[in-house]
Order: structure tokens, then sequence, then C-alpha cells
């Protein structure tokens, strides 16, 4: 087998082995190049296909671009806009600037929690479904309380309204499925 096609061999839950295949992961440093001014381009396009950017990644990407390990790790975790950690499905971010956290972000962000699931600290549901993080600003002062959920912007956020997204949300993946 080739290094392309596998990076390694672990033993999973109940002793069965399995293989981690990343194809994708090549094809997007093939088509970025293996130069060391890649790294951040690849990080962004390996983070966008799997919502997050998991260990083995990037000791791959290390490999693959001939980088210390480090050195790709200091970068994945010096910019916030990378994450080490599992996202969900629909990442909702709650402005808590000023304007929004005047207007009513709290309420927003409580409902939210409770609408998914969410207890105590944890960001993301177990079942990788939703993310709830909180935000300094999403740009849309004049909307708030403001919260994107993954790319969308939605403003004028009431706890009511957070229902009435969700369950689009919910309908939404119930016809994808």
């Amino acid at each position: 087998m080739k290094q392309e096609e596998i990076i390694g061999t672990r033993q999973g839950d109940g002793g069965t082995t399995y293989q981690r295949k990343f194809e994708k992961v090549n094809e997007i440093i093939a088509r970025l190049g293996r130069s060391r001014s890649a790294l951040i381009p690849i990080l962004q396009e390996v983070q966008e296909e799997y919502r997050y950017l998991p260990e083995e990644i990037l000791t791959y990407i290390a490999t693959a671009l001939g980088l210390s390990p480090a050195s790709v790790y200091g970068v994945a975790t010096f910019y916030a806009q990378f994450s080490l950690e599992a996202k969900g499905k629909y990442v909702i971010k709650v402005c808590d600037g000023t304007a929004c956290h005047v207007r009513g972000s709290n309420p927003v962000l409580e409902a939210i929690k409770k609408r998914v699931n969410l207890q105590g600290d944890k960001a993301t549901t177990g079942d990788l479904r939703y993310t709830v993080e909180t935000v300094s600003c999403l740009g849309a002062c004049g909307l708030a309380p403001v919260i994107m959920i993954n790319d969308k912007i939605y403003g004028q956020m009431t706890p009511e309204a957070i229902n009435i997204i969700i369950d689009q949300l919910e309908k939404e993946d119930a016809t994808d499925e």
C-alpha cells in the first residue's frame, strides 16, 4: 500500500483494526503544493472538509510538506480559525459584542443550548450535529442580537426565533436523508 492511501493502522474498540484513508488530504496537497507557504491554505481546506483538524492529519501534512509535526501543530494552534476538536454539522456562533449583549444575546444563547441539549461547558452535541460558540463580534451590529449558523447570518434574534430556525435545520436534515 502507498503512504498516500494509508496513514496508519490502529486498534479500535473491540480490538478491530481499521485504516484511515486521507484521499481528500492528498487531493488538497496536490492542488495547493508541498511548500511551507501552502500550509495555511492546506489547513483551511482540510478543516473545511473534516470540520476540524485531527491530530493524525496534522502529522500527515507535516510529513507530506517535509515539516516537523511541532511546526504544523504550532500553526494550527496559533490561529483562532483552526480547531483541534470535532465540530458539529451546524456551527452556531452567538455574538456577544456590546450591541448584541445589550439587546439580549445571553437569553438567545441559553435558548440555543436548551434546544440542542448542551449542558455545562460542552460546546458540541454528542451526535456532532451542533456546536455552539460565543464570539466577540460578527460585524452586523445593526441587526443585534445576531447569530451565524455556518456562513449564514440571522439578525434580531429572540429565544422564540431559535426554535423556528432549528426546526428548519432539522427539517432540511430529514429531507437530505
